[in-house]
């Protein structure tokens, strides 16, 4: 999997996707930032989700953005999305590769060297690992380190996502020490202070 360093940003949805969100994402892609983009929907109905991601997958076909569906291989072959994410409750990849065959299937690894092994061995194509930092989107059940991160990059060269927490004063630390691309989404979204275009504007 090829990456521009530049484009660091694996931006995953809000919670809820109001009417406003659709220009909001475009502008954000204009900013040549983000190389991934994951729709993350936990209350929503599957036929919604079908409506949200027919709209979201043309948004990101436009600026060149992945798109990657949370959770649901189904829903990823349907909507004939990039890939996948997938939780370590989730489906296992070795099925998820028979359905979606040759598309990106990344796998959560929260902070685990055992995890992110059996990943790299079922041939992930890319690892996530966090959280962080105390993140407002999800309660934070692991708590990885810059240590964790160092030990990672030494055993592989596959892509990984740091996620938990990430915002424009914590960033850079884990770019300089090897994270290939951040997932972002609480300060992109649900910022007090900063509109989500002047977020990734501060992401340098």
């Amino acid at each position: 999997m090829k990456f521009n360093k530049k484009k660091f940003v694996y931006l995953i949805s809000p919670s809820k996707i109001n009417k406003n969100f659709y220009s909001h994402l475009a502008i954000i892609f204009k900013e040549n930032k983000v190389s991934f983009f994951q729709l993350r929907l936990k209350k929503e109905t599957i036929e919604r989700k079908i409506i949200i991601g027919r709209k979201i997958k043309k948004i990101c076909k436009k600026f060149k953005v992945k798109f990657l569906i949370n959770d649901n291989v189904y829903l990823a072959k349907k909507l004939d999305a990039d890939g996948c994410h997938l939780g370590q409750k989730d489906m296992n990849i070795i099925k998820a590769r028979k359905i979606i065959k040759g598309k990106i299937i990344g796998i959560t690894c929260h902070n685990s060297i055992k995890l992110a092994k059996t990943a790299i061995k079922n041939r992930a194509d890319y690892i996530g690992f966090g959280a962080f930092n105390s993140s407002k989107t999800k309660k934070v059940k692991y708590r990885a380190t810059i240590n964790l991160l160092k030990k990672v990059r030494k055993m592989t060269k596959s892509p990984i996502v740091a996620i938990g927490g990430i915002n424009s004063k914590n960033y850079k630390k884990l770019l300089l020490n090897k994270a290939n691309f951040l997932a972002i989404s609480g300060y992109i979204w649900n910022n007090k202070k900063l509109k989500p275009l002047e977020a990734i504007k501060k992401l340098k």
